[in-house]
């Protein structure tokens, strides 16, 4: 059954969920639930916290799932709205200022070489902090845009702001972060 699931659009899947059907949930998670967990743990710079925020953010969107409309938001941009809101509450209750520093690298990186694997060590830690240094917003904005793949007008939604507003974030944070790091090209290997 779960591969003719597998199948189903997002919006299919949560009213199916809603009805009771656990493989539901099972595809939404896997589909779901990484996503979510690196846009939090790219906004907190922490994984634990991130991994906090990303199982609060789809508890609620399990609760969510018997009111579901099928043709309104996307499942996956109703989910980054939640997870964003629960990212930046949570910076705001801690105070804290924002390093990435606590995120995993991807799977593949035993394939590289160990030079290879430290230059690319060194891009990501100098990336993260970079990124840490952006306002909230610019930082969602281009995490979203740039890192996770995310479309304009789906960041307006989940940011609840309009898609010139997403433009002009994601344009003045790609300028900050290549200022940030300018100095540091031959450094991090791109001399």
């Amino acid at each position: 059954m779960d591969a003719q699931l597998d199948e189903l659009q997002d919006d299919a899947l949560m009213l199916l969920f809603a009805q009771g059907e656990a493989g539901a949930a099972r595809i939404l998670t896997a589909r779901l639930l990484p996503r979510v967990l690196n846009h939090a743990a790219r906004v907190l710079g922490n994984r634990t916290d991130a991994e906090d925020v990303a199982q609060e953010a789809m508890l609620r969107l399990w609760r969510a799932a018997g009111d579901w409309q099928a043709g309104g938001a996307k499942v996956s941009t109703w989910l980054y709205r939640v997870t964003a809101n629960l990212a930046i509450d949570r910076l705001r209750r801690t105070g804290r200022a924002v390093g990435l520093d606590d995120t995993d690298e991807p799977a593949d990186e035993d394939a590289l070489a160990a030079d290879d694997r430290l230059i690319r060590a060194d891009r990501m830690a100098a990336l993260d902090a970079a990124l840490a240094r952006l306002p909230e917003r610019q930082r969602q904005a281009v995490v979203l845009r740039h890192i996770e793949g995310v479309s304009n007008p789906e960041i307006a939604e989940v940011l609840e702001i309009s898609v010139e507003a997403v433009e002009s974030l994601t344009a003045r944070g790609k300028r900050a972060l290549a200022a940030a790091l300018a100095g540091q090209k031959e450094a991090l290997g791109y001399g």
